[in-house]
């Protein structure tokens, strides 16, 4: 994940979770150019942070709604997030899962 530094400040932060498609909710992306077309994202609002988190290098050290935010995302994906980008340098990196081996 990068760039989680630029949604600090926001006070919710909008997750696309499902489609509305002519009325009918789907968690899957429309794959036809009419659906897609038709297609209206349905948010779910996470709560926002307006701590200044560039300066951390450890997941437990993020605001509750940071790491909340991440969590939610995984979930969402399907998968883990295994480094977070929280700055502009490579070292803004907090690793949480061994990324090689």
């Amino acid at each position: 994940m990068t760039k989680l530094d630029v949604l600090t400040g926001h006070e919710t932060i909008p997750v696309c979770v499902a489609y509305d498609v002519d009325g009918e909710v789907t968690s899957e992306m429309p794959l036809t150019q009419t659906d897609f077309h038709h297609a209206k994202p349905v948010y779910e609002e996470l709560p926002g942070w307006s701590e200044d988190i560039t300066g951390v290098r450890d997941f437990d050290d993020l605001p509750a709604a940071t790491r909340d935010y991440v969590l939610r995302i995984e979930e969402l994906a399907g998968c883990r997030i295994s480094a977070i980008g929280v700055g502009a340098g490579r070292e803004a990196t907090i690793t949480r899962h061994q990324l090689l081996g």
